[in-house]
């Protein structure tokens, strides 16, 4: 079964290929292809790598809500930058989306810091748990 699942996922990359080679601008993507893998190597993770190290002895509810905003903040980079967006067509991208992420980033990291809070008041009142984490 897995050969024959290699088999079909290389005979849909060659087909991928295949019409990229025929339809498009190859130099064009390749260009493009090559600015994305710049990005991601020189700039993207070396980011997250650092971030890593400064938040390693973060609690567990600030490295997820990190992870949380970086996502939610890629997903929506399209729009809070107005790709796309068009004078002639005001319906396009009609909102503040930049103002609508800051409320998102700003709720799920008040849902982050409930939750450390919760979690402090909650070994507080069981000392026995706080025994069990100095160990």
């Amino acid at each position: 079964m897995r050969w024959l699942g290699y088999a079909f996922g290389g005979a849909l990359v060659a087909l991928g290929f295949a019409g990229l080679l025929m339809d498009s601008d190859p130099p064009g993507w390749a260009l493009w292809f090559g600015g994305v893998l710049i990005a991601h190597d020189a700039v993207l993770a070396p980011a997250v790598l650092l971030a890593g190290v400064l938040v390693a002895r973060a609690g567990a509810a600030l490295r997820a809500w990190l992870i949380v905003a970086g996502l939610v903040t890629l997903a929506t980079l399209p729009t809070v930058l107005a790709v796309g967006r068009r004078a002639d067509n005001p319906s396009i991208l009609p909102y503040d989306y930049a103002l609508n992420l800051l409320i998102v980033l700003a709720g799920t990291g008040l849902v982050a810091a409930v939750i450390r809070l919760a979690g402090r008041l909650a070994c507080r009142r069981s000392p026995e748990r706080s025994r069990e984490r100095s160990r």
